[in-house]
């Protein structure tokens, strides 16, 4: 978070906007970098569901009967982690577009609880598997770790926000009894 004394002018009746910080969540949400985030995971998603119902049943019908309980547990985990990821995505994309509040999308009513899911298989029996869908599990697990490392960072700023609100309620009362005693008028 960045933040700076004073404010800047042009705002309220005395030309000061209330000593504010730069919030990261509100810059990120609106940036190209999270569309691009956004994009990422939404085909991802889309990649994953078309591999599963089409190429990856008929491959998975090929496995030997122990490949194929993992194939079918990592394919469970797949779809959990991108579950989550779109959630997650699409949560922050409704705080972009003023769907949503930050403070609402931290909630506990509508806040995606993420996971860290690694794959569950060991190296030999992951070798058993499709090469096209540890792909995909690979690609879902940096996306996850992404996205987990955003909403920390997210998250961390929200804390400090909330834990700032008692100073921050005393620095405005301070500046307005200043403004309001100014023997000169600050205009823009």
């Amino acid at each position: 978070m960045i933040g700076w004394p004073g404010g800047t002018r042009s705002g309220n009746e005395h030309g000061f906007v209330n000593p504010g910080v730069l919030s990261f969540a509100s810059r990120h949400a609106g940036s190209d970098a999270f569309k691009t985030l956004f994009k990422e995971g939404m085909g991802l998603v889309e990649a994953a569901a078309s591999y599963l119902d089409g190429p990856g049943r008929e491959q998975s019908r090929a496995l030997a009967r122990a490949a194929a309980l993992a194939y079918a547990t990592e394919s469970m985990r797949l779809t959990t982690r991108l579950m989550q990821i779109a959630s997650w995505l699409l949560l922050r994309r409704a705080v972009a577009e003023g769907e949503l509040t930050t403070a609402q999308a931290t909630s506990d009513k509508h806040r995606v609880r993420l996971t860290r899911q690694d794959l569950s298989c060991d190296p030999d029996m992951l070798a058993q598997l499709p090469r096209d869908f540890v792909e995909l599990c690979e690609k879902s697990l940096r996306m996850q770790a992404r996205v987990m490392h955003l909403d920390r960072s997210l998250s961390a700023e929200a804390t400090a926000t909330s834990s700032n609100a008692p100073f921050e309620a005393q620095w405005d009362k301070l500046r307005k009894a200043f403004l309001a005693r100014a023997p000169y008028s600050r205009s823009a």
